[in-house]
């Protein structure tokens, strides 16, 4: 999470979505930066407007606008496992050898998913407990090169986004039974991603 004081604005970092590199990009503008620990740097926009939209409202005299990045949800889903399949010795949950995204892909919808799969969803990071969308403005990953345009504009300067945090490529095929699976099971996600465009 990034926040910019004068210009009044938050930015809420949806797990997989660029955050990453809008950080690196923009953590020298930001008033303040939360990028770590992931609880933090993930706050979900709930967790935002509960605890710290009050606190910058009364601080700041008014309220935050609030930014956020959506990926298109299948394409969320692959970047996850691929993020999944990194080498990374300090966290073991990271690692599915052995397991192909369909199996991937079956775990996430299981009802009570597996460590490498229990990744909640883009809609629950990005609105309220009845399901409404709790961000200002949402922009797609896929066209990045629109939310890049309205930071230039609101923070007065032009910003280039490096290319970091890339996971390694894998086999994401699926099954048409289990992307059609997956569809239904991540409505939420794609009605709120449809809504954005």
């Amino acid at each position: 999470m990034l926040i910019f004081w004068d210009q009044k604005l938050v930015f809420l970092a949806t797990p997989k979505a660029g955050s990453t590199a809008i950080e690196m990009a923009l953590e020298s503008l930001a008033s303040v930066a939360l990028q770590r620990p992931a609880p933090l740097k993930h706050l979900t926009a709930a967790a935002y407007h509960a605890h710290m939209a009050p606190l910058l409202a009364q601080s700041g005299g008014t309220s935050f606008t609030t930014v956020a990045l959506i990926r298109e949800p299948l394409g969320w889903l692959r970047s996850w496992y691929r993020f999944r399949q990194r080498d990374d010795f300090e966290d073991p949950d990271h690692a599915v050898q052995g397991v192909s995204f369909e199996q991937f892909a079956r775990d996430y919808m299981a009802e009570t998913p597996p460590p490498h799969a229990a990744i909640g969803t883009q809609a629950a990071y990005l609105t309220d407990a009845e399901g409404r969308r709790n961000v200002d403005q949402i922009f797609r990953y896929e066209e990045i090169e629109n939310f890049v345009h309205f930071l230039e504009d609101r923070l007065d300067c032009a910003i280039t986004l490096p290319w970091v945090n890339v996971p390694p490529k894998a086999d994401v095929a699926l099954s048409a039974e289990t992307e059609a699976a997956l569809r239904r099971h991540m409505a939420r996600d794609f009605a709120l991603y449809d809504a954005v465009g």
